[in-house]
């Protein structure tokens, strides 16, 4: 299984942007895609999770209110809209496929993406 992302980039604060993720495939113990984000020197942190079905999303306090996440069930992909960025949100994001019932937990995703990296200056 490989997960391509894309979409980072370097924005001001206050700004928006949308980070894309696709899956070669889904595998059958998979419940769907996250978003994680690691900044230098911090542990990865969970940021949201979607279901294959897209009906049951779920957020870190940090973001909720400002990011979406949504994902399409025939392209094995999900997809963030992250608004009203601020500089704390500066880091690399991850997406990885969720395998495992506690969403917060890293363990809980059997595969990662490359990682794309989201700038925000203030």
């Amino acid at each position: 299984v490989q997960l391509q992302a894309s979409g980072g980039g370097m924005v001001r604060a206050g700004d928006s942007l949308k980070l894309s993720c696709a899956a070669s495939m889904r595998t059958s113990n998979s419940y769907g895609l996250g978003w994680f984000r690691q900044v230098p020197g911090k542990e990865r942190e969970f940021v949201a999770t979607v279901r294959w079905s897209g009906d049951d999303t779920r957020y870190a306090d940090s973001v909720r209110g400002r990011f979406a996440i949504s994902a399409d069930n025939a392209k094995n992909a999900v997809y963030l809209q992250m608004n009203n960025l601020k500089p704390e949100d500066t880091a690399v994001y991850y997406c990885a496929m969720r395998r495992g019932f506690n969403y917060v937990l890293e363990r809980s995703y059997g595969y990662w993406g490359q990682g794309t990296l989201v700038t925000v200056s203030s």
